[in-house]
């Protein structure tokens, strides 16, 4: 796309008011333009973040610039999906109200780069709009697993020694034997985890997934936390809780819980080395995601050369993880349970994709829910250079597994991985149809080379480019859509060619059942209200600087107030005058040597 005007593009990772000034500041320098100027702030589908929150540095940057921005008749287009978006685009559009300053506001239904030739006026043949099935009654997860309930006041005696009674709001849940399946699908609905490190909201998310999907069991097994003692943790199932236990050391999770064979490691940069290797010790382990940024290229290359030669998969590092729709989340892919339901993840589709970014694993569930008949099974294989597997692994599985129907690869500039994909597409290794894209495509725009978010997303190469894959991929019978923009449009007419030939039979949707929303995030949303537990009128701790009976803390050192007005504040909720300020200090001086520690 040519661009008759200047372009500017400034990235913000953060809702600090002074980033956004500084992007509302650099639109509303020089002379006005006589065509106006135009202000896109576009962003992804976010995991677990507030976005009515992260709109609220922007919509104060924007207060304070109204004239500018009315002068420069600025339009601005604003897109974003995530937790909360309803909210925060709402106040995007009655903020454009109240400025005067043309605001139009889209969610997740409009595709994540769309604004761009929509605020450009750039006509274009879009897809027909999807619209979701209407669902069918839900069936619930069968509590068969859970221990029955009896009519005895002694209730159910486990084999363990525990107890289950009628209305038990604890749910017990029986561990199996481990379940084999094939190479080429390390995750289903039998799929047992540890998780290491305390990570109880990831946690809580990975059970929430499990509960809507209708899983029988949980996916986590337990917790490995080395700096702390063994104990128990309580999460929710549904609307009632069950427990896990926390384990400090590998070895004893896995004497206890032999049915489990993957790893979601949390562990930090510093100590993922040490612990990855020692987790590769244990054969019954099949599968480790981890999960950390920042790793040493060379802790990678070796955590990777030991995994391989023991035949265990490795997920990142530097990733969000993945998902298989329908029976294993892999911590927090797939965001919070509003994402999860509105992208049908709680059953199986027919499209296996795989990409290196968390966020844009985001995009790619919403839009296969909309286009096609949702997503069979995504991994993010992070962005660092050396990945502990690479697309080529995973799209391997997805050829082979006779569920997996269409594959979608979304690359990026950099690195050489998408040829190992070319090269198995002209050997005849990958028969199915694959629709693929890289990412970066605009970094031709700039004039000099452009590193991009993540440590491998930078060309050394012409053909590291963007354009030269892309044009490398469509030329081995890659299906390659004309920009990015056109994915949805290529996606929704190849799965429609499939269900045509009878390759894809979609099947009847399904409501998942409801699960309440956590009261900490209600309350963030602002739905409910709780009584402070306690209130106090001396003290006010509650903003960015204590204080004492109405008087700044930085005012208390500045006038030096001394021990007896600080007392005067606290005590008598009012500052004394000096002499009595004295008093109270002569009065503490006398009698600091009394009582029952006095010195001697």
């Amino acid at each position: 796309m040519s661009m008759p005007r200047p372009l500017v593009s400034v990235g913000l990772y953060i809702s600090s008011p002074v980033s956004y000034i500084l992007a509302v500041d650099l639109i509303t320098r020089g002379k006005p333009h006589p065509e106006g100027k135009i202000l896109i702030i576009g962003g992804g589908i976010a995991n677990f973040t507030n976005v009515a929150a992260t709109f609220k540095g922007i919509i104060r940057a924007l207060q304070e610039y109204k004239a500018p921005l009315i002068n420069h008749q600025v339009r601005i287009y604003v897109r974003r999906g995530g937790p909360n978006y309803q909210e925060g685009l709402k106040a995007m559009r009655l903020l454009g109200e109240s400025l005067g300053v043309p605001i139009k506001v889209y969610g997740p239904e409009t595709h994540i780069t769309e604004i761009v030739p929509l605020a450009l006026s750039v006509k274009r043949e879009t897809a027909t709009p999807a619209r979701s099935v209407p669902p069918t009654s839900p069936p619930s997860p069968s509590p068969s697993k859970a221990a029955a309930p009896s009519d005895s006041p002694l209730g159910v005696i486990q084999p363990d020694g525990g107890r289950s009674q009628p209305n038990d709001q604890i749910v017990r849940f029986e561990t199996s034997a481990s379940h084999s399946r094939p190479s080429y699908r390390p995750f289903d609905a039998t799929t047992r985890s540890f998780v290491y490190g305390l990570q109880p909201r990831a946690i809580q998310g990975m059970l929430d997934f499990d509960y809507s999907c209708g899983r029988q069991t949980p996916s986590v097994a337990a917790m490995i936390y080395p700096f702390g003692g063994h104990h128990i943790q309580k999460f929710y199932w549904g609307t009632k809780e069950t427990l896990l236990p926390v384990y400090t050391s590998v070895d004893d999770a896995v004497k206890k819980h032999p049915d489990v064979d993957v790893v979601v490691n949390f562990a930090s940069s510093r100590s993922v080395y040490s612990s990855t290797l020692e987790i590769l010790t244990y054969t019954q382990i099949k599968a480790i995601a981890i999960i950390a940024e920042g790793v040493p290229e060379r802790h990678a290359r070796e955590i990777l050369h030991v995994a391989t030669s023991k035949g265990v998969h490795i997920i990142g590092p530097a990733t969000v993880g993945g998902i298989k729709p329908g029976c294993f989340k892999i911590g927090n892919s797939g965001g919070m349970m509003d994402n999860i339901i509105a992208s049908k993840l709680y059953r199986p589709g027919s499209v296996g994709y795989v990409s290196k970014s968390g966020g844009m694993s985001n995009e790619l569930n919403n839009i296969l829910s909309l286009y096609t008949n949702g997503t069979y099974e995504g991994i993010a294989i992070g962005g660092d250079r050396y990945p502990g597997s690479t697309f080529i692994d995973h799209l391997l599985r997805y050829e082979e597994d006779p569920e997996c129907k269409l594959l979608v690869l979304l690359g990026e500039v950099g690195g050489i991985e998408e040829y190992r994909v070319i090269e198995a597409v002209k050997e005849g290794k990958i028969k199915k149809p694959i629709i693929a894209w890289a990412i970066g495509t605009c970094a031709k725009m700039f004039a000099t080379e452009v590193q991009f978010g993540h440590a491998g997303s930078l060309a050394n190469s012409d053909r590291e480019t963007a354009d030269a894959k892309n044009r490398a991929m469509r030329e081995a019978g890659f299906i390659v859509p004309e920009t990015f923009e056109d994915l949805p449009q290529v996606l929704k007419e190849t799965y429609d060619q499939l269900v045509g030939r009878g390759v894809i039979k979609p099947a009847p949707e399904r409501e998942p059942p409801v699960i309440p929303m956590d009261y900490k995030w209600a309350q963030e949303l602002g739905l409910i209200r709780k009584p402070a537990a306690f209130i106090s009128t001396i003290s006010d701790e509650r903003g960015q600087e204590l204080i004492y009976a109405g008087m700044r803390i930085t005012d208390v050192f500045k006038e030096d107030i001394g021990l007896g007005g600080v007392v005067s504040l606290l005590w008598f909720k009012r500052r004394l005058p000096q002499w009595a300020a004295k008093f109270i200090e002569m009065v503490l001086m006398l009698t600091a040597d009394h009582g029952p520690a006095v010195s001697g």
